[in-house]
């Protein structure tokens, strides 16, 4: 069925927001992190900045797993006109995802506080494994159904008038090495680059932490959704940390 011209412009500018604050949150992580997370432009200072940064730290994992739960499910669902809040839901995922990431880092309120900054062929070293970092991010992100994880999928089949497509659950690419490649090269960006700071470290070991058990939330939906087949992958594959063919 072909949708109405107020849908289809509805779900079109929802894509290109949804998109836009994708982007942007990357590339402010990028720069960010590079520089050791001395960007941010968060209103704090001494130590009432350590509070305000421990709470841009914390709303991120917390949100964005409760936002995975039936309950967050449903709440995004309802942040979309009436009828098509089910089918909207990834993207509406997608743009609050990238809204909490983009704050961290725009909001950040650094101490400026050096603790290490790579020279001479450190510094090259850093920056092909950030840059590597990156690359593996990027493809993990691709091998786990990146219309799906970018918001893609939903506004894109409402804009059709179809229902939205989320393919096969993951089972190929880097997907064969461990369950869950996305949380592996998301904690490796925090951890590769040039410049190490105080902030750096604390976003880095904080958010590690997120990437071990988080997905733990992650695969009891995969177990109520793919049933056997994803526990004859569980006992396949390992979770985190790749066993290599």
């Amino acid at each position: 069925m072909t949708p109405s011209a107020p849908v289809r412009i509805y779900a079109l500018l929802l894509g290109a927001v949804t998109h836009l604050a994708f982007g942007a949150a990357i590339i402010l992580m990028v720069l960010s992190l590079y520089d050791g997370m001395r960007l941010g432009f968060g209103p704090a200072r001494g130590l009432s900045s350590a509070a305000w940064n421990l709470a841009l730290l914390l709303q991120f994992p917390i949100l964005h797993s409760w936002l995975l739960s039936s309950r967050g499910r449903a709440l995004l669902a309802r942040l979309a006109p009436s009828g098509l809040g089910g089918d909207l839901v990834t993207t509406m995922y997608a743009l609050v995802a990238s809204l909490q990431l983009g704050a961290v880092f725009l909001l950040w309120s650094p101490t400026g506080i050096l603790l290490w900054e790579a020279h001479g062929v450190a510094l090259w070293v850093s920056r092909v494994a950030f840059a590597l970092s990156w690359v593996l991010l990027a493809r993990a992100i691709i091998d786990g159904g990146a219309s799906v994880q970018t918001g893609f999928a939903g506004w894109s089949a409402v804009f059709r008038g179809r229902k939205p497509s989320y393919g096969p659950m993951p089972e190929t690419g880097l997907f064969r090495y461990c369950r869950q490649p996305i949380y592996l090269a998301f904690a490796a960006t925090l951890w590769t680059g040039p410049t190490l700071t105080l902030d750096r470290l604390l976003l880095a070991l904080s958010w590690t932490i997120y990437c071990v058990v988080g997905p733990v939330h992650k695969e009891q939906r995969y177990r109520r959704y793919f049933g056997e087949r994803f526990e004859r992958y569980r006992r396949r594959v390992p979770y985190l940390l790749p066993r290599l063919p």
